[in-house]
């Protein structure tokens, strides 16, 4: 009787640790979800001389830390995806370029073990491996406790690096824009309906608009909350246009310090009304497609009927209920979206 007892215990307590959630989840649904985003290009490198008087061309470098963030009804983190894109552009001393327009370009995370921080880390830890642990350490706090973190300089190159007992075995790179990030998709987070089981990060990244003396770095971004059979609850999708040029000697001309916007941010100023036959802004039209894909699987949304309007716009909607809504070309934000949808956790 005793055993039958146990036996009937244990598969009690089995059945409630089933239902817990899985580590690194809050146990309070999302009911926000949020996009944040920093760009710099403070990295750019001018043309310079040697100590044997030979030329080191310059290089254009933007810098761009992302984060999809899911929270609860206390603006507590649900679930945190961060990443980040260190994209060059180079040239050569006569200011042309000498990158490829059209090589894959990939984020820290998506380079793995390629990015190569394991041999120098003292903890033996690649960035994604050690991003990891910020994220799931920030699951469960709101932005302030996030931004209480306690952190110590490393050196100049680390101003932020986390000097907490449950963080210093496990992280070892300077935290100060993830952290940005975070509070920035929570100042920009939306409501959500019920319902959304994962979340995804993605983007895309291209150089292709890059001529001689100027380097454009187009990132597209998209944070996205699925159900469980993988139809969009919610998405955010921005893009951010960082343009770097040179002047005839070298040098950028561009303001290192500046703060970097993206369309979203630029709203009305990104001038896109006058032009659009609709007479809608970017954020306006996206909008719209962002309402356009809640409900529908990624296959559904990838099986958009499109046209070419011209060179510059490939794959323009062309469908009913969007053709007097969206005119803007939609290929980057749907692989965007496929790739979030990959990476959803």
């Amino acid at each position: 009787m005793k055993k039958a007892l146990s036996i009937t215990m244990l598969i009690a307590a089995v059945f409630v640790l089933a239902c817990l959630p899985s580590p690194g989840i809050a146990a309070n649904p999302a009911v926000k979800l949020g996009l944040g985003h920093v760009i710099s290009i403070k990295s750019s490198k001018d043309l310079s001389l040697d100590k044997n008087g030979n030329a080191i061309p310059p290089v254009a470098q933007v810098d761009a830390a992302i984060a999809a963030v899911a929270f609860d009804a206390a603006g507590r983190v649900v679930k945190v995806t961060i990443d980040t894109a260190q994209t060059k552009v180079n040239f050569d001393k006569d200011l042309k370029v000498t990158s490829d327009l059209a090589a894959e370009l990939k984020t820290k995370v998506e380079l793995g073990d390629g990015y190569g921080m394991r041999k120098a880390s003292s903890l033996k830890k690649e960035w994604n491996e050690q991003i990891a642990e910020l994220e799931k350490w920030m699951v469960g706090k709101t932005v302030d406790e996030i931004k209480a973190l306690k952190v110590k300089q490393r050196d100049a190159s680390h101003p932020a690096v986390p000097d907490v007992p449950e963080l210093t075995s496990l992280v070892t790179i300077t935290v100060q824009d993830y952290i940005a990030v975070v509070e920035e998709a929570y100042k920009n987070s939306v409501a959500v309906p019920e319902g959304a089981v994962k979340l995804g990060l993605g983007h895309e990244i291209s150089i292709a608009k890059s001529k001689a003396a100027s380097a454009q770095v187009d990132i597209t971004m998209i944070a996205t909350l699925f159900d469980k059979n993988g139809k969009v609850v919610r998405a955010i999708v921005d893009t951010a246009q960082t343009k770097v040029p040179f002047g005839k000697d070298g040098k950028v001309t561009a303001d290192r310090n500046a703060e970097i916007k993206t369309k979203k941010e630029l709203g009305d100023q990104y001038g896109m009304r006058k032009a659009s036959s609709l007479k809608k802004e970017w954020h306006e039209q996206m909008a719209e497609f962002e309402k356009w894909m809640v409900g529908k699987t990624v296959q559904e949304i990838k099986a958009l009927k499109v046209k070419q309007r011209d060179a510059s716009h490939v794959a323009v909607p062309d469908v009913p209920e969007l053709t007097s809504l969206v005119t803007i070309t939609i290929e980057d934000y749907i692989a965007a979206l496929s790739e979030s949808y990959n990476n959803a956790k």
